[in-house]
């Protein structure tokens, strides 16, 4: 696949991430796995070129999840504040299931 292609690919789902629809100002969002394909002119893509997608997604600030008939595009600062598992946490869980961790 031409690296333009995927360029293009991201900046414009970089800028829907922006736009306001589906009753939300801007933020994540769902996309069909057929738009994908139209971004890219073709009638399929493949794991690979998801791949490639999905890496291009990531040095631009953004996530892309598969999910077979759609994909999620996710900004990494999403992330940022989720809970953090630790070593001790683990060993605990591994331990005794029912425990709960401190973190």
């Amino acid at each position: 696949m031409d690296a333009k292609i995927i360029k293009e690919a991201v900046l414009t789902l970089a800028e829907l991430y922006g736009k306001s629809f589906g009753g939300k100002v801007s933020g994540r969002y769902r996309i069909p796995r057929k738009l994908v394909c139209d971004l890219f002119e073709r009638r399929r893509i493949y794991p690979e070129e998801i791949l490639l997608l999905s890496r291009a997604m990531m040095e631009h600030g953004y996530v892309l999840i598969d999910m077979d008939s759609f994909f999620i595009v996710l900004s990494t600062n999403t992330f940022g504040n989720y809970r953090r598992v630790n070593r001790d946490c683990i060993s605990r869980q591994s331990a005794a299931p029912k425990a709960p961790c401190d973190l």
